[in-house]
């Protein structure tokens, strides 16, 4: 089997590792298991070292790849929640006349914002350095085991008292968890500033960022709908910003391959998020922090 896996290996990209890698993106971006910590770790261990060695690269054709594959995660992003989208942008702009925030749609809005731009700043300034540097596969499994203890202590941190007491202080919802739109934009900020630690290879952005508002009070359907709602413009941002790699000349040659991995990252993604919707109106995240803590610790024993 593992020479079925090299031989695709050409020193690019094949159709084979291309449906592979999109899927992969799709599922593992929304899942809070680390999308990055898995593209790094998974070439590796199927033997398609040239991938690993392209992420790490100034230069190569899995720059202009992820500008595909991030733009096809935030489409589907996009159509998902397009209704909310739809209320959220008017809202903005609806504030931006009144100068002043009335109803939860504008609130939201202005939350995303404020949440948005710490991620912004420092991805724009370090994001290729980082990964230059920290996506390698041992590394990336160390923070992947890093990334499920996070999510075991979001929720042990959300059962202690002093988060009882900042719900109770707070409007809540039919469940009894503080409503999303209480949020205020120091805690939006501080959600934000998580985030950034995204940019580690093994460290999820659903994962992070759901625990921070799962440890201000926010039930797991509101902490994930607010998670999956910030991903999208940061997503979105990091794939046109990037247009220039896959135009110039990292595209050549591999813009058939983008095209195919972006169209099963799209659809894959599409379908992670409806199931993740409705998987945390009821369950917690527990099962992905084992999931990161066996598949880290197995790599760091493999890679070591």
């Amino acid at each position: 089997m593992l020479i079925q896996f090299q031989a695709a290996a050409t020193g690019t990209l094949s159709y084979f590792q291309a449906i592979v890698l999109g899927l992969l993106q799709g599922v593992t971006e929304l899942f809070p298991v680390s999308s990055l910590g898995h593209s790094v770790i998974l070439p590796k261990l199927f033997g398609w070292d040239h991938v690993v060695a392209a992420q790490t690269a100034a230069d190569s054709f899995f720059l202009a790849f992820l500008v595909g594959l991030h733009v096809a995660t935030a489409l589907a992003l996009m159509v998902f929640y397009r209704d909310q989208w739809v209320r959220i942008i008017g809202g903005f702009f609806t504030s931006l006349t009144k100068r002043r925030l009335e109803t939860p749609d504008e609130r939201l809005a202005w939350l995303l914002v404020t949440a948005t731009i710490p991620a912004g700043i420092v991805g724009l300034a370090f994001e290729h350095k980082l990964r230059v540097v920290f996506a390698k596969p041992l590394a990336a499994a160390v923070f992947l085991v890093v990334n499920g203890v996070i999510l075991l202590a979001g929720e042990q941190v959300r059962r202690r008292s002093e988060v009882r007491e900042l719900v109770a202080s707070h409007e809540v919802n039919e469940e009894g968890a503080r409503r999303l739109d209480t949020l205020d934009m120091k805690e939006a900020g501080a959600v934000g500033i998580a985030q950034v630690f995204a940019l580690f290879a093994g460290i999820s952005r659903s994962g992070i960022t759901m625990v921070a508002g799962l440890v201000r009070g926010l039930d797991h359907e509101d902490a994930a709908r607010f998670s999956f709602l910030l991903a999208t413009p940061i997503i979105l941002a990091a794939g046109v910003l990037k247009l220039p790699e896959l135009l110039g000349h990292n595209g050549d040659g591999v813009r058939g391959q983008i095209l195919v991995g972006s169209i099963c990252a799209g659809v894959a993604a599409y379908f992670s998020v409806r199931f993740l919707t409705r998987y945390f109106t009821s369950r917690n995240l527990n099962p992905f922090a084992i999931y990161c803590l066996a598949i880290g610790l197995f790599a760091i024993i493999r890679f070591a």
